[in-house]
């Protein structure tokens, strides 16, 4: 794929500009000259290249950076056009909105994929799912502290429906009790979290109706309640469901063999387990794009240096 066909001037980001099936554009900072006087972003991805410190760069959806080249966006969006702008048009608002009117934006937004063409087609390319065992939780009091592990190795601590209750009620009640200092939040096994369970996709068929479950039941909720209490220890894998609630900690400590990835515009999805709100919280909207946009890993040192993680232990 040419990178340069993909370029458009500046100029063109104006509210008057006919952008028809665009799917995604490049704007080479480098050879730009400050911001157009009425800027307005197309509905799609339009991604820096050059300078992160050009006065335009801030206003973009983001800049490429390492280690996440434009090769790598430009062959994810592609291939998911319609599910790359719903998430690049929620991650602009939700600099503006509370984390419970952003937790509802993302809802909406992962609602209007999960119908989608996008989604569907990958849904039905999808072998059928193997019985596995529920998901558990452990909780644990530990003086002033309550330790809630992950306790599913062998599912790799897939966030399944189980699971997913689980942690909504232990945080709703963390959330609840001031004599709760600290909230640790662990896994057993090789992996903190593989993300969540493939094999419930698609159980609700009706997005109105899971949207309405995913307000009732999403451990984001409680957890962006009790954020400020909230230390999370990951190791291995740290994928889709796990990093969006790993996210919501004030602090995060990751072991050197740690990994971190948000795979799912490649399912025709969005992160909808309040990940585009935590995320953009933790690391900004546009690094938050990037690692959505490209699907790219983050290995334990180059998530260090964007400040999804704050130790290395």
């Amino acid at each position: 794929m040419d990178i340069r066909e993909l370029i458009v001037p500046a100029e063109r980001l104006w509210p008057g500009e006919a952008w028809a099936e665009v799917p995604l554009a490049f704007v080479d900072l480098d050879r730009t000259d400050g911001v157009p006087e009425s800027l307005a972003l197309p509905p799609c991805p339009v991604i820096g290249l050059g300078d992160p410190e050009h006065p335009l760069a801030a206003h973009l959806d983001a800049v490429i950076e390492p280690p996440v080249g434009a090769e790598a966006i430009a062959r994810q969006v592609m291939a998911r056009p319609r599910s790359a702008a719903v998430i690049v048009q929620l991650l602009r608002l939700l600099p503006d909105l509370s984390s419970d009117a952003g937790l509802a934006a993302e809802s909406l937004a992962y609602a209007v994929l999960q119908g989608s063409d996008e989604h569907l087609r990958w849904r039905a390319a999808q072998p059928p799912a193997a019985r596995r065992a529920e998901g558990r939780l452990r909780v644990e009091p530990a003086g002033e502290a309550l330790v809630l592990t992950l306790a599913s190795p062998e599912n790799g601590n897939a966030i399944d429906r189980h699971l997913r209750d689980a942690l909504h009620e232990a945080l709703s009640l963390a959330a609840l009790d001031p004599g709760i200092a600290r909230i640790e939040l662990r896994a057993e096994g090789k992996a903190f979290s593989l993300g969540a369970e493939l094999g419930e996709f698609g159980t609700t068929t009706d997005p109105a109706t899971a949207h309405a479950i995913r307000l009732a039941t999403l451990p984001a909720r409680p957890a962006s309640r009790c954020a400020d209490r909230l230390d999370v220890h990951v190791q291995g894998a740290c994928v889709g469901a796990g990093l969006e609630l790993a996210a919501w900690a004030r602090r995060i400590v990751a072991t050197e063999n740690a990994w971190f990835q948000l795979p799912e515009l490649a399912m025709g999805v969005l992160p909808g387990a309040g990940g585009c709100v935590a995320l953009t919280r933790r690391i900004g909207r546009q690094r938050t794009a990037l690692m959505i946009l490209s699907g790219k890993r983050l290995n334990a040192r180059q998530a260090l240096g964007w400040g999804l993680i704050d130790e290395i232990a």
